[in-house]
């Protein structure tokens, strides 16, 4: 999942990144509504964590910009205005939430987990493949019912590969939903992380491997086409 949080008070927005790294989402931070709205414009992002009070593009008016968009992004509106005069007035402006400052921080993971779903593309809340099971919500994984104890990288790169099967995900495609703009392009972490959860997955594998198109997710126990 890939989140961006618009916040102009710079040590509240990277406590907020640091935190929801930490829960395995790739995050990019921007402190005003101008280099929010050109990394909307680069990146696809799930949701949008969006302070209202913002410089350069006032957050009202990117909201509105963003829910014209194509391509659906989830916007929680996050605010130190919580009359319910404010509440209603950012939810008719297209925010799909509305969270008050000062708030509680698994509140706040556990609503943009729930955003996330309720993306008009996004699927059910649990995702299978072959004989793996996750669930994004509770961040438990299984395969054959033997629950498997994951980094919070691999278990983005397995909810992602999940998402995508059972077609390709390009290592491209991984870095883009798994870590953040700052990730360099040219290094191995992917194929590393993917090699760890290959061997926490065990055997027979179920991730394969096709050079210059990228990973994906397959059934041991169906033929290979």
């Amino acid at each position: 999942m890939r989140v961006l949080v618009v916040e102009d008070a710079r040590p509240l927005a990277e406590v907020i990144a640091e935190g929801l790294r930490d829960q395995g989402m790739a995050v990019d931070v921007a402190h005003d509504g101008l280099d929010a709205a050109a990394k909307l414009d680069v990146n696809a992002y799930d949701v949008v964590v969006l302070d209202r009070d913002l410089p350069g593009i006032h957050g009202d008016t990117l909201c509105q910009m963003i829910t014209e968009r194509d391509g659906r992004v989830m916007v929680l509106m996050l605010t130190a205005a919580d009359s319910p005069g404010d509440r209603v007035s950012g939810l008719t402006l297209g925010a799909d939430d509305y969270l008050a400052k000062p708030f509680h921080f698994p509140e706040l993971v556990l609503r943009i987990r729930a955003l996330a779903r309720r993306r008009p593309a996004a699927r059910s809340r649990t995702l299978s493949a072959a004989d793996i099971e996750l669930d994004p919500m509770r961040h438990t994984a299984s395969r054959d019912g033997r629950q498997l104890d994951l980094s919070v990288k691999e278990f983005a790169v397995l909810e992602a590969l999940l998402n995508a099967s059972p077609a390709f995900l390009s290592a491209e495609g991984l870095l883009e939903q798994v870590w953040d703009e700052h990730a360099d392009p040219f290094t191995n972490t992917v194929t590393v992380t993917i090699s760890r959860l290959r061997r926490k997955l065990g055997d027979p594998p179920v991730i394969a491997t096709t050079p210059g198109v990228g990973y994906r997710i397959i059934d041991p126990a169906v033929p290979p086409d």
